[in-house]
């Protein structure tokens, strides 16, 4: 990649950012020939992806710049409405990069799938059961969907949770067995279900309960994905923040998000800015994700930061996030939606392991730049100004008049859609 073409992207024109990003060598000439015709949704296809469908929902397609990440050059796709998320997210790549980059580790690939049963009448004796039987279980499991067997993944293991009755909930109690399953590049929704369906009748006749689901598990417990970084003080200076103070602070914030689910939420929500963004560019399952996410932040019985950040020996700031990341690289959306399949291209054609250490990299990067700017200028310094052009678009601004608008509105002490009309009337009255 020829990075030094994507310098000051964001001034570029549309026209421009296309012909960037081929004389960056990340995409092809004929790429850019009726662009926005390739990535639009076809009518025919949108109809046959859900039920009802009468129209297209488009969102901005945007690029993460100056990611670097396991010593590799990335130009990451984002889809979001969000003004400020794709320029803090490339803001935080570009301190990062210099700092050597982000680093990953990403846990083999397992899916869980669960089949849930009542009126065990003994549990410890069924879970005996189930574990002698074990073999058969995966046995049973692989044979309802051999093609993914035949390319190297299936069932692997079988694992027993007991789940007492809950008078609160007034919940009887329940015998859960996990299916574990690789699933390779798909995230594997409807092979797990497949799996854990066609088991139920033998884990019944096994344990003489009663199926009350077979279903896969958006908690995905064994597909996690850790992305670290270390910052110099000498990248963090702010103002009149020293690079020392800004460190402090930034730990300081990550400690209140750790232990006040308050913060935390709206910690975590900056995150999920960033992965949210690639994982639906990608065609991935923006919901799973987060349900998935979240509920690991809730691990420890309170909901807590994913993120944390602390200092290094030598005195760097030292960022880290786990999160569960099942993600695909094949199946559902991505092979048929446009979007989808230039942004895996844009990647590179990255593995899902690949994909998930991009991801991570990115929620990281999101915080690290939140964190920053709430300890030093404050948010709404750079969130309001990337503001001011939707205020500018919502009190009828067009072409050369939106930046017109904009620009002044930053100016004023109140940036409101109010004062955008004031200025967008003052301004063809010139």
């Amino acid at each position: 990649m020829k990075k030094e073409y994507l310098n000051k992207f964001y001034q570029k024109t549309h026209e421009e950012r296309l012909h960037a990003l081929v004389s960056a060598e990340v995409i092809l000439e004929e790429d850019t020939s009726d662009f926005k015709r390739k990535l639009q949704l076809p009518e025919e296809t949108a109809n046959h992806m859900i039920e009802n469908q009468i129209s297209t929902y488009e969102l901005p397609l945007g690029i993460g710049l100056n990611f670097f990440i396991d010593q590799k050059e990335y130009v990451v796709p984002m889809a979001t409405e969000e003004p400020s998320v794709i320029a803090a997210a490339s803001s935080a790549a570009k301190i990062i990069r210099q700092a050597g980059g982000f680093k990953t580790s990403i846990q083999e690939r397992t899916m869980i799938g669960q089949i849930a049963l009542k009126d065990v009448s003994n549990m410890k004796e069924a879970e005996e059961i189930i574990l002698q039987h074990e073999d058969q279980i995966i046995e049973k499991a692989n044979q309802a969907h051999p093609s993914i067997v035949k390319r190297g993944g299936g069932a692997r293991s079988v694992k027993v949770r007991q789940i007492e009755a809950d008078e609160q909930y007034n919940a009887p109690a329940f015998f859960v067995i996990h299916i574990h399953i690789q699933t390779l590049e798909a995230m594997g929704a409807n092979i797990i279900n497949t799996m854990v369906e066609a088991v139920k009748p033998y884990l019944e006749s096994l344990t003489g309960g009663t199926a009350i689901m077979g279903i896969l598990s958006n908690y995905a417990t064994e597909c996690l994905a850790t992305a670290t970084c270390h910052i110099p003080v000498s990248l963090l200076r702010k103002g009149s923040f020293s690079g020392e103070e800004v460190r402090d602070r930034i730990i300081e914030a990550g400690q209140f998000a750790v232990v006040d689910p308050y913060r935390a939420v709206t910690h975590n929500k900056g995150i999920m800015n960033g992965i949210d963004a690639v994982v639906l560019a990608s065609g991935n399952d923006t919901r799973a994700i987060e349900a998935g996410v979240h509920a690991y932040a809730t691990r420890s019985g309170q909901y807590r930061s994913l993120s944390n950040w602390s200092k290094a020996e030598n005195g760097d700031l030292v960022g880290t996030m786990t999160i569960p990341l099942p993600v695909g690289t094949v199946g559902g959306s991505i092979n048929i939606h446009p979007g989808a399949i230039f942004s895996k291209q844009l990647l590179g054609n990255p593995t899902a392991q690949e994909l998930e250490a991009i991801i991570v990299s990115v929620g990281l990067g999101q915080n690290f730049s939140a964190l920053k700017a709430l300890v030093t200028e404050g948010i709404q310094k750079g969130h309001m100004g990337l503001h001011a052009k939707s205020l500018a678009i919502s009190a009828g601004a067009v072409g050369d008049q939106i930046d017109l608008v904009s620009n002044e509105l930053k100016k004023r002490k109140n940036m409101n859609l109010a004062t955008a009309k004031e200025i967008l009337e003052q301004i063809k009255d010139i």
